[in-house]
């Protein structure tokens, strides 16, 4: 962004009829006073580029675009999004050119050698390109409300930590959502920006846990804290199992069940610990000569898991926007569950209420990272 811009508040007062004004005050009375921001006018700067519905097309890959060359293939018109997340893309182009966009897309990714996943067109979307705003007006804008959405999630800060434990990250995070929510603002509903934005940060750093771990899983845990948090601060103390199972109108069978899905994802969360650092183990591989098979086998199953969890670990090496520095959870639970867990993909993503082919893209990726690991150790 460019220089700081300081919201300057404009002057206005709004007089009450005399008949209800209370008794005692004077009938003109002073609001809250509008923000300026790059001297425009909070209300007229949405104006200047209303929101407007477009066609979209959806769709995943089974690896990561290059995202620059896959702009390049479309009209300056259409706009291009990935969302790191959920590993979707989005191609925004004008009302009627749905069908268009989704076969220019196919096309492309075909002669590229991309596998889309779940291609579609969706027409009567509603959105606006935050770049069509006036840069000074967006500038102020974004500064300002990033400033007041890191202040509003403070309450939610721990559960942010556990996915984005770096500060930059953080402030990051919270400007994509403020833009995000810049894309998708109507300000003909009559809402305030402030009270929109607000209710969208709630709903979206709980999808930060929902993209990580799945569905299912992350509300589990969520509902489970909550009852926790809820009888602790009832009755001064913590609840044993049965306590939390009646106050969660739940079997004591479907609690436990449910407590192991939240310890595996407190497990996953120290992905990014476990490999690396002064500290970190080095294992090595004994000769099969001197060792029993049985014995060698749990070996190499330790060292197996060792480099699957490292090659699902961050990559420190990539940029904070890149799907690499994001732990790849999904596709350590696929490989992990599935080789030791005696799981199937199906049960498992009956579990994780995600599909399997969203499970297969993340455990593609494992692979790969895996063979490199592997080759790494082996040589």
């Amino acid at each position: 962004m460019s220089e700081f811009i300081t919201a300057q508040p404009a002057p206005t007062t709004s007089t009450l009829p005399a008949g209800l004004a209370p008794a005692g005050a004077p009938e003109e009375r002073r609001t809250r006073e509008p923000l300026v921001f790059g001297g425009i006018p909070e209300a007229d700067g949405w104006v200047l580029a209303p929101i407007t519905p477009r066609d979209r097309v959806h769709f995943r890959t089974d690896r990561e675009l290059p995202l620059a060359e896959f702009r390049a293939a479309f009209p300056a018109d259409v706009t291009v999004t990935h969302d790191e997340g959920d590993g979707l893309y989005r191609v925004d182009g004008q009302p009627g050119t749905g069908d268009e966009l989704a076969a220019l897309t196919r096309a492309w990714c075909a002669s590229h050698g991309y596998a889309t996943v779940g291609l579609r067109p969706e027409t009567g979307v509603r959105r606006r390109a935050p770049r069509d705003l006036p840069p000074a007006f967006l500038d102020g804008l974004c500064r300002h409300y990033c400033r007041v959405s890191l202040k509003r999630l403070q309450r939610n800060m721990s559960t942010i930590r556990l996915h984005l434990p770096d500060n930059d990250d953080v402030d990051q995070q919270v400007a994509e959502w403020v833009l995000k929510a810049v894309a998708t603002y109507d300000e003909v509903k009559g809402v305030p920006f402030g009270a929109f934005l607000a209710t969208q940060l709630s709903k979206w750093v709980h999808d930060l846990g929902r993209n990580a771990y799945g569905r299912t899983a992350a509300d589990t845990e969520n509902k489970q804290q909550k009852a926790i948090a809820s009888f602790t601060a009832e009755h001064q103390r913590r609840p044993s199992e049965k306590e939390l199972a009646a106050y969660m109108g739940q079997s004591v069978a479907t609690l436990r069940r449910n407590s192991q899905t939240v310890a595996t994802l407190n497990g996953l969360r120290n992905l990014q610990s476990l490999d690396g650092g002064a500290d970190a183990v080095e294992f090595v591989v004994p000769d099969s000569a001197e060792v029993p098979d049985e014995i060698m086998g749990e070996a190499e199953q330790t060292l197996l898991s060792h480099a699957l969890t490292a090659a699902c670990a961050p990559d420190p090496t990539a940029r904070r926007d890149q799907r690499a520095a994001q732990p790849n959870v999904l596709g350590w639970a696929t490989w992990y569950l599935t080789t030791w867990g005696g799981q199937t993909k199906t049960q498992l993503s009956a579990d994780l209420n995600t599909s399997v082919r969203n499970m297969n893209v993340h455990a593609d990726r494992a692979e790969q990272a895996l063979k490199a690991r592997l080759s790494e150790l082996g040589g």
